[in-house]
């Protein structure tokens, strides 16, 4: 399996990602072509198209995808997070009705929970969905929504209940659904390759059997498919600054100033070493904690936590040191590693700010010396 991503993310992602970015291409080709591999249903439960992988093997899937084009990797693990909960919390007629399709990534999916007023605190989430006979009417917006405009469903949290998180409800939403529209493309720092734009709902009509569970389960099913999130975000990261310190150790090698490669300069050579280990210490503890996902282990959500906030903020510090390590051919486009810096930026911020993820971990500490 490892082996045909890394195949196909040499073939499909990476000869074009300079394109993607610089012309903010959302491939849906391609990612058509990504489907045929399973790969939008990584760990989706075989009878509906997936693949049913195990959390470990689907993050060393996004390693390999970000080692390609970072941004597009990064989509393909937000479609995977909401086939997931599709398959895990959906009725049988909407499982039936939406996953061969979204596993094959013949339709695609984003996932609607911030909103302009609700960032890290999910739970005060404004967008409402009031019952009506056999529907729901939703009403509100959500904001920085990866492919909105572009896929065919987006997964809603709305508010059906009381002001804390207990009130708030999810629904599968279809893309043609009358009301339901779009803002302007973000202007971004990176993640060209896909679009961001505000997902607007005004008076949005969906069947009751679009709810994902029951009334007032939306924030469970969010936050747990937050932890899949975390890991393959953490994986993506490790993917795109592994490919950025290879590239840094090959310009070492080859550059030759005062007379000899860069890579005889012992300062060059301690940086090497630290980006290196930093890598490989992502890599032990991103393994770690989805295993611990696997494994339904009783840490889980910490070691979710944890290595988001590592891993993204350890490799992001890597690639920007293998920019550095280019001197000022790190700085041009076409060399290709200060797309991946500004790509890994937003990993530090999305699904959960880095700053959250210590609060998670503390919290976790804390009760548990007590």
């Amino acid at each position: 399996m490892i082996a045909a991503v890394r195949k196909f993310a040499e073939a499909e992602l990476a000869p074009y990602a300079q394109e993607r970015d610089e012309k903010k291409i959302f491939p849906v080709d391609v990612l058509q072509r990504a489907g045929e591999l399973g790969l939008g249903g990584l760990y989706v439960g075989e009878e509906h198209g997936g693949i049913g992988l195990p959390r470990r093997a689907a993050a060393a899937v996004f390693v390999e995808l970000a080692r390609g084009d970072t941004a597009v990797a990064a989509y393909v693990s937000i479609h995977n997070m909401v086939a997931w909960m599709v398959d895990t919390f959906a009725t049988d007629e909407v499982r039936a009705a939406w996953l061969p399709e979204l596993s094959a990534m013949q339709k695609l999916a984003s996932y609607c929970l911030t909103e302009p007023d609700a960032g890290s605190d999910a739970a005060a989430i404004r967008t409402s969905a009031r019952r009506d006979g056999d529907e729901y009417v939703l009403r509100g917006v959500k904001q920085f929504i990866s492919g909105a405009g572009s896929t065919d469903a987006y997964l809603v949290m709305a508010r059906t209940g009381g002001p804390d998180a207990r009130g708030i409800s999810a629904f599968l939403v279809p893309a043609d659904s009358e009301g339901l529209s779009f803002g302007a493309n973000e202007r971004k720092m990176g993640w060209n390759a896909q679009p961001t734009r505000q997902v607007v709902l005004e008076d949005v009509r969906v069947p009751a059997s679009h709810r994902l569970g029951e009334e007032g389960e939306g924030f469970s099913i969010a936050m747990r498919g937050l932890n899949g999130g975390r890991i393959n975000i953490a994986a993506c990261s490790l993917g795109g600054a592994s490919w950025a310190v290879e590239r840094a150790t090959a310009h070492l090698r080859e550059r030759i100033a005062f007379g000899k490669p860069l890579s005889a300069q012992q300062a060059l050579q301690f940086k090497l070493a630290d980006m290196t280990t930093s890598i490989e210490a992502s890599r032990c503890l991103l393994e770690r904690a989805a295993t611990a996902l696997d494994e339904g282990s009783p840490d889980a959500v910490q070691l979710c936590a944890m290595a988001k906030q590592f891993v993204t903020d350890q490799c992001f510090e890597a690639a920007n040191a293998a920019l550095q390590l280019h001197g000022g051919y790190g700085y041009l486009a076409e060399y290709g590693v200060e797309r991946v810096v500004r790509d890994l930026r937003v990993h530090q911020i999305l699904e959960g700010t880095n700053e959250i993820m210590r609060v998670i971990v503390s919290r976790a500490a804390l009760e548990g010396a007590a």
